[in-house]
């Protein structure tokens, strides 16, 4: 038996309807505190995006160490200086830096 082909616009949307489930299922188990299977989810929206060459939205934010979704309060902490927004994962401690300075010039 062969393999059924799908056109490519259909394997995009199928993939970007999937990481969305998966995105909101790893942002209710994180904060109901169930870091594992929140992690879980995030890894397997990042293989669902590398097989149908999909992203994770950007709105989506994420530790890129440990794979467990952004929640300022809960799971991070979020910082000014200068012209940078320091988060840092109050799980594994990685931290990410990004810069505001479009914000800053309005």
């Amino acid at each position: 038996m062969s393999k059924r082909h799908l056109p490519r616009n259909a394997v995009t949307q199928i993939g970007n309807e999937r990481i969305s489930i998966l995105t909101d299922l790893a942002y209710s188990a994180a904060r109901e505190g169930r870091d594992d299977r929140a992690s879980r989810y995030i890894m397997l929206a990042k293989r669902i995006g590398m097989k149908t060459r999909t992203g994770i939205p950007k709105e989506f934010k994420y530790c890129k160490e440990c794979c467990l979704p952004m929640i300022p309060g809960t799971n991070c902490r979020v910082r000014l200086d200068g012209h940078k927004v320091i988060t840092t994962c109050t799980k594994c401690g990685a931290v990410r830096r990004m810069p505001y300075l479009k914000e800053q010039r309005e």
